[in-house]
């Protein structure tokens, strides 16, 4: 049987990204996919007799521009659609806020409530700007590795030489935005209830935390560091769904050689224990008793899995261990795919003659922070939120190939939907009394949203972890939290994609820079794949 250079676990965005980049610097790769499709959760698939949709990840905001360049996605078929710009709070009492679309419309919107908060509203976009210039700079550059000697004091210091020549009011505004609470960070610059509600509720895009909980704020900048076709923050949506984008990565991987399976899940690891040398990866078992042999093996799955399931834990240093079982993987989030017989109807846009150009955009059931609150508690006390956060997006306005014609796709994220259930629940008893939350929140802003549903497809916590090896069906593979980002994802000293076993390597989201369909983990990885393989040819 032959042996590969590497073979890769998980055929996700990321394991893709990495093994093109790693067939193209001239090494055979093998890639392994327990589903029956790639692309892990950037997938599209048929949920309801005719219709499609993006059925986990389901807009396109932080894919690299390095990844979209250099492996040639456009050629290999990916084609981005451009959605209508920003974001669209509903409110409950017939009326909306809509953000992003432009400065003069953002005024005009934001008087309507608090004329006070329009040049407050100028202000915290231009920190938000420069914040995202700052972190996607960061994003794309594998962190210094703690611990890891001379080469890695010289990474700390270069990164120190760029700090040292910010502002002090940058320095603050990164310290602030680090460090405080979501709701303190919109409080300390608006009045008004909507406009809070309104970012509040999109910084808690999988981020299971009360809205005042420390560092909770971070989560506002997730979506804003995207820079796609030299267009900061700006949202797309991949025709044909987010499929198109893994689509494309598997065409361009298997373009230079690379070879895929699917429906192959790995069983273990195979280690090579040597005494007195570290413990050495050599290839992959998998469930059908099949072994696969190579010179490095990488994981595109959570830490969890790897270090818990795949390997032997025992083996592992103590500390590094430890720390693996107490990563937490909690983003607290639900996805329904809801087929529809008509659009859902919004009240406030009641009238207008370009609902659905309007209608392009996220739409938020996020009143309040309050409301943010009480969503919290709930799922917190009973596991899920009765009234839930719910961002709604209609691709098929945009993309007219994921339903029939006159008929749409409503794609659902929703928070906040606890993985932890008190001990007399299970999310395969609830999870449609869940979903009726939800539809209660999407109705309370578009009344025939209900009665319009043909069929749906509903994605609890427990569901994405079966089913898309995403732990404690946490969409990031890990929470996004101070102690687990940059050097500290997914520990300290193991920063740099490498692992305590030698030749076993990460690509995944529970790497830098985190989770999103951004692609910068495998490449990033793939890079120092790279760089120890042409050592070893060296020698």
């Amino acid at each position: 049987m032959a042996t590969y250079d590497v073979v890769i676990i998980g055929a996700g965005h990321n394991g893709l990204t990495c093994a093109g980049y790693l067939a193209r610097a001239g090494l055979k790769v093998k890639v392994l996919e327990k589903r029956h499709i790639v692309g892990g959760a950037a997938v599209t698939e048929e949920f309801h007799p005719g219709f499609r949709n993006s059925i986990c990840s389901y807009v396109v905001s932080v894919l690299s521009p390095f990844v979209i360049k250099e492996l040639e996605l456009e050629r290999y078929g990916m084609e981005l659609m451009k959605r209508a710009g920003g974001m669209m709070s509903a409110l409950p009492d017939g009326r909306h806020l809509i953000l992003g679309e432009s400065a003069e419309k953002d005024r005009s919107e934001i008087s309507k409530f608090n004329p006070k908060d329009v040049e407050a509203h100028e202000k915290f976009i231009a920190e938000l700007e420069e914040l995202a210039l700052i972190f996607r700079e960061i994003a794309e550059k594998r962190p210094p590795n703690f611990g890891g000697g001379l080469q890695e004091l010289w990474r700390n210091l270069k990164l120190g030489n760029k700090l040292r020549k910010y502002s002090a009011e940058q320095y603050q505004n990164i310290i602030e935005i680090m460090t405080c609470s979501i709701g303190d960070y919109l409080d300390n610059r608006f009045e008004g209830e909507e406009i809070k509600g309104l970012y509040a509720g999109d910084g808690s895009t999988g981020n299971f935390l009360h809205p005042y909980a420390p560092i909770s704020a971070l989560n506002i900048l997730h979506h804003e560091y995207g820079n796609i076709n030299g267009q900061s923050g700006a949202w797309w949506h991949c025709k044909g769904g987010m499929g198109g984008i893994t689509q494309a990565m598997l065409k361009s991987a298997e373009a230079y050689g690379v070879e895929v399976e699917t429906d192959a899940p790995v069983k273990e690891l195979i280690i090579e224990h040597k005494a007195g040398k570290d413990d050495e990866a050599k290839g992959v078992i998998l469930e059908d008793g099949r072994s696969i042999k190579a010179h490095r093996v990488v994981a595109n799955c959570t830490a969890h899995i790897l270090f818990t399931k795949l390997i032997n834990s025992d083996t592992l240093p103590e500390s590094f261990s430890n720390h693996i079982k107490k990563f937490r993987y909690k983003s607290g989030s639900l996805r329904m795919n809801v087929a529809l017989s008509e659009l859902p109807r919004i009240s406030s846009l009641s009238g207008w003659e370009n609902q659905e150009e309007e209608m392009k955009r996220s739409i938020f059931v996020s009143p309040s922070i309050r409301y943010m609150e009480n969503a919290y508690h709930d799922a917190r006390v009973r596991g899920f939120a009765s009234q839930p956060l719910v961002s709604m997006n209609i691709p098929s306005l945009i993309d007219d190939s994921l339903a029939p014609e006159g008929q749409h796709v409503a794609s659902l994220f929703c928070q906040h939907f606890n993985p932890d259930l008190p001990k007399d629940l299970d999310w395969d008893h609830i999870k449609y009394e869940a979903a009726e939350a939800v539809i209660d929140a999407v109705s309370s802003i578009a009344p025939n949203f209900r009665d319009s549903i043909l069929g749906m497809q509903v994605l609890s916590p427990k569901d994405l972890e079966q089913e898309f090896s995403l732990t404690g069906g946490d969409i990031f593979h890990g929470s996004m939290h101070l102690d687990q980002i940059y050097s500290m994802r997914p520990a300290i000293k193991y920063s740099d994609y490498r692992t305590p076993i030698q030749n076993l390597y990460m690509c995944g989201s529970g790497t830098h820079p985190g989770g999103s369909v951004s692609g910068i983990p495998g490449r990033l990885s793939a890079k120092e794949i790279i760089k120890d393989a042409k050592k070893r040819s060296i020698r």
